[in-house]
């Protein structure tokens, strides 16, 4: 069974809003903290690749939510894995929350670490229902993964 057109939308929507909601807490080019206080690790990406990047990972998780919608909410293994989807998008947004609203790499760390145990579990659970659905959640993890680190880094860097 296809997605619909509708579905998809809906679902990279959804996604897309967490995004943006999320960007509340991000700071603006010239933010004193983020951009002059925070010591950052050499390898620190570029602050314009977040954007395009987050994007792209956002239409992706749409995409895979979509596939996972449409398997049917009334089956069980279909509710657990937009349960723990749900949680992974308010984790999502948490961390910018955590690590930019409070200004705490510390905060953000642990945030960071629920979200990655959430993305790791969505995947197992998209997979149980749908494998591509669970393959394009993996530049999410990967990504998650990455930030991850990062966070940690900024954390020592910024006891």
């Amino acid at each position: 069974m296809s997605t619909s057109p509708v579905l998809l939308i809906v679902c990279i929507a959804l996604c897309m809003l967490v995004g943006f909601a999320g960007s509340v807490f991000t700071p603006e080019p010239g933010s004193e903290w983020y951009y002059s206080v925070l010591n950052k690790p050499s390898w620190n990406p570029p602050s314009w690749l977040f954007a395009p990047v987050w994007t792209v990972i956002f239409i992706l998780m749409g995409v895979s939510l979509s596939m996972i919608v449409k398997e049917g909410a009334d089956k069980p293994i279909v509710a657990a894995a937009l349960i723990v989807f749900g949680v992974n998008l308010f984790l999502n947004f948490g961390w910018s929350a955590m690590f930019f609203g409070l200004q705490s790499p510390f905060w953000g760390y642990l945030e960071i670490i629920a979200l990655w145990l959430s993305v790791i579990l969505s995947i197992v659970l998209f997979a149980a229902i749908s494998k591509t659905a669970a393959y394009l959640l993996i530049p999410y993890l990967l990504w998650v993964s990455f930030a991850s680190y990062l966070t940690y880094t900024l954390w020592k860097l910024n006891p």
